[in-house]
């Protein structure tokens, strides 16, 4: 594998970003993606890297930073990882978490944290590798 380079999102990746996301979650259209990033586009909070490899986007990771009343210095919430099943066990996970970590570190956050589903137990393996602990269930609702 060429180099690795973790890098800012920019317009040219939407629809490279997209398919990596069909191929880790689910099924998602390029339209929808192409809204919800040019949302996030207008708001400093969010910030989305990518792992280009070869002119490839090959992985990404989705961060928004938050306060909240025990963190006053704010924290980072990673919302989604992936990397294509052919190029994970090379090290991308873990290179755009370090650059989340790094992130954090910038802005002075107190703390990075995420979310994985029940039935990932090869992320959570992952995380925890990374130093990471489950530290609570989430629960959500649709409206």
């Amino acid at each position: 594998m060429s180099e690795v380079l973790i890098r800012d999102l920019e317009r040219r990746d939407y629809i490279s970003l997209a398919a990596v996301w069909r191929e880790a979650f689910v099924p998602l259209t390029d339209e929808a993606l192409i809204t919800a990033c040019k949302k996030m586009e207008g708001d400093s909070r969010y910030r989305i890297f990518v792992a280009e490899t070869d002119g490839r986007v090959v992985g990404f990771v989705t961060t928004v930073e938050a306060l909240a009343i025990n963190l006053p210095d704010g924290y980072i919430q990673v919302n989604s990882l992936a990397v294509l099943p052919e190029f994970r066990h090379c090290g991308i996970g873990k290179m755009l978490m370090n650059r989340v970590e790094e992130l954090a570190r910038e802005r002075g956050s107190s703390l990075v944290e995420l979310a994985s589903g029940f039935q990932r137990t090869e992320a959570h393996e992952f995380y925890e590798r990374l130093g990471y602990q489950k530290t609570s269930f989430r629960f959500s609702k649709r409206m």
